[in-house]
């Protein structure tokens, strides 16, 4: 018997799974971040953004109940991967002016991993009619992009001119 046909609702579903995952793993590596971040802006900016984290996770949640499928996540290895270049950047940087600098490329980069995947998300709902969860994932999107314009003013106004 040949295998089933993968379709959109596969992919939907696959890739929720994905960014479950990759928001349970960031929601555990804000507060190191902060933790290390020496600008208080930087560091108020990730407290923020893991209250914001905890609330995209709940909405996830009820995307899942949606679609009548338990929250879980499958692993991700571009976020493991970028997570953990974080982690070597503040290591590798712990005493250096440039440490901000680096931990605040290393959040943007996974604001724009999350921007991606919320944006498909979104389009992919939207395409199979799920237009209560393209809200949801939309409500996410828009908070990843807030987040990435925040990061990009933080780094244009003070922490890359501390680290130059």
């Amino acid at each position: 018997m040949p295998a089933k046909e993968k379709t959109l609702e596969d992919l939907f579903l696959h890739t929720l799974k994905d960014i479950f995952y990759a928001e349970k793993q960031i929601l555990k590596s804000l507060p190191k971040m902060a933790k290390n971040a020496e600008s208080e802006e930087l560091r108020q900016a990730f407290e923020t953004h893991r209250v914001e984290t905890e609330g995209q996770i709940e909405r996830l949640e009820k995307v899942f109940e949606m679609l009548g499928k338990p929250a879980r996540g499958v692993q991700c290895e571009a976020i493991n991967g970028i997570i953990e270049e974080g982690k070597e950047v503040m290591e590798d940087f712990a005493d250096s002016e440039a440490l901000d600098a680096g931990i605040l490329a290393a959040a943007q980069a996974v604001e724009h991993y999350e921007i991606t995947r919320y944006g498909s998300l979104k389009t992919w709902a939207q395409e199979l009619g799920m237009n209560d969860a393209a809200k949801l994932l939309d409500q996410n999107l828009q908070e990843e992009k807030k987040t990435d314009q925040l990061l990009t003013q933080l780094a244009e106004a003070r922490v890359n001119t501390k680290a130059a």
